[in-house]
């Protein structure tokens, strides 16, 4: 990101940061953006832990995934008193029904490369992971995980999409008609590209945002997003992706009639 903007502002002869987004903050990138992605994941966790009649403190959370925003996401979980049980990567996962210890967990990654023989832990299959008797499970891997093969095996009350498309369109009505609060991915997983675009503002602005201005202005996105959606979903009587999907088309849509035919 750094190299395209700088040959952008090269040949524009005068530098151009908004120009992208995802830099160093040496060169106009965003404070915050490490783990903004999680944080919107988290923000919306709790949400639908709220709606549903309980709390992410006390909560046990399964992540498939232990990357950018797997990782992330079980650190601040566990920030916020919930019990992390099971995490994975590509090799595999572990599980710890007393919960993980993060530290132990990271030592064994930076050691071997995976999660995987973490001590204390079972290790267990990715699949197995996403059958785990859990509150919430963060499928923040790869898409189309969760299918119509295994959905019947999910015990999860909240599943968060951390991941993109991580359940496949007919498991996910499976899951919303038995009752499981899914969050979807275009909505659930959307804290990293806010905080691009709060990259973007401040960089037409000259300006530059404190860590915990951008976590309270994305928090404020995400939940605002979050119960818009939630009541378009109640209204309707749909899942909360379409719910989603009605919001943006009609915010397309007045847009348009606002504009006007010309040109």
């Amino acid at each position: 990101m750094a190299w395209i903007m700088d040959t952008y502002s090269v040949n524009a002869g005068y530098s151009v940061p908004e120009v992208v987004t995802g830099k160093p903050t040496e060169i106009g990138g965003s404070e915050g953006r490490f783990d903004a992605t999680a944080r919107g994941v988290i923000s919306t966790i709790e949400e639908a832990c709220r709606v549903t009649g309980t709390t992410l403190e006390g909560s046990t959370v399964a992540i498939q995934g232990a990357g950018n925003v797997g990782g992330n996401v079980a650190k601040l979980a566990t920030d916020k008193g919930a019990r992390v049980v099971a995490i994975s990567d590509v090799r595999g996962g572990i599980y710890n029904p007393k919960g993980l210890n993060l530290w132990a967990v990271a030592a064994r990654t930076m050691k071997t490369g995976s999660v995987c023989g973490t001590p204390n832990c079972r290790d267990i299959t990715n699949e197995e992971l996403l059958t785990l008797d859990v509150d919430i499970l963060v499928p923040a891997a790869l898409g189309g995980t969760i299918t119509m093969d295994n959905v019947d095996s999910v015990k999860a009350r909240i599943v968060a999409e951390a991941a993109n498309a991580p359940v496949t369109p007919e498991a996910e009505r499976a899951l919303f008609e038995r009752g499981t609060f899914v969050i979807p991915d275009i909505l659930c997983n959307a804290g990293g590209v806010t905080v691009s675009y709060f990259e973007w503002v401040q960089n037409i602005q000259s300006l530059l945002w404190k860590e915990e201005d951008v976590y309270e202005r994305l928090y404020e996105i995400m939940v605002t997003a979050f119960y818009r959606v939630l009541e378009i979903g109640k209204h309707h009587g749909v899942n909360l992706r379409l719910a989603s999907m009605i919001l943006a088309v009609d915010r397309v849509s007045k847009a348009i009639k606002a504009r006007g035919l010309y040109p």
